[in-house]
């Protein structure tokens, strides 16, 4: 087995269990599963795996490394990932649905919304550009391209994610009908707005 397989194999087997592990892409997948249906959770999630991508080119080009060694550029950042956030966080906890067609959904109504939502939510948080530097870096052998390797690994834990929230939608999907009475609507988008909220406070009294 040549070094470099031996490091992605390694590094599917630790992204695998960070990619289940909860957290806010899980939550994002779940509740537009349970109330947007698998369509619009599938683009979410793909949104949040471009997002991945999107962090594994940065690290690659050697901008993550700036990040993680400005202070300033890692605040701004945050601050702007904390406020998006908030704004999602609150709008679902002030403006609940109550109804599946609905088209005042948070975030967008259509494909490109849910997208653009997902990658959003990946991309202002400098926590995975920070992860990204920090855990990458162990899984590239000498003398291997690290650009190159960089987003590999990317791509791989992109798509282990998006194989993730298809699981996530396809266990969610059967129960749909059931999950969207609008009480259960309301009280999910709350729920799911209070956590995005918290998150929101976490991602902006973090000091790196």
């Amino acid at each position: 087995m040549t070094p470099l397989l031996a490091s992605l194999l390694a590094f599917t087997a630790a992204a695998a269990l960070l990619t289940v592990a909860p957290g806010l892409d899980t939550a994002l997948v779940l509740r537009t599963a349970a109330v947007e249906g698998p369509r619009r959770a599938l683009l979410a999630g793909l949104g949040i795996c471009l997002g991945c991508l999107g962090w594994g080119a940065i690290v690659a080009l050697g901008l993550g490394a700036l990040l993680a060694a400005s202070a300033t550029a890692y605040a701004a950042l945050r601050w702007i990932g904390a406020a998006y956030l908030a704004w999602l966080g609150l709008r679902l906890l002030l403006s609940p649905r109550d109804r599946f067609e609905d088209g005042a959904a948070p975030g967008g109504d259509g494909g490109g919304g849910w997208l653009g939502r997902g990658f959003l939510t990946n991309m202002l948080n400098p926590k995975v550009g920070i992860f990204y530097v920090s855990f990458l870096p162990q899984f590239i052998p000498a003398g291997s391209a690290v650009a190159a390797t960089t987003l590999l690994l990317a791509l791989i834990h992109a798509l282990l994610g998006l194989a993730w929230f298809g699981l996530l939608v396809a266990a969610v999907h059967p129960l749909s009908r059931a999950l969207r009475r609008p009480a259960f609507i309301r009280t999910l988008d709350r729920l799911t707005g209070g956590i995005f909220l918290l998150f929101a406070a976490r991602l902006a009294l973090s000091r790196g």
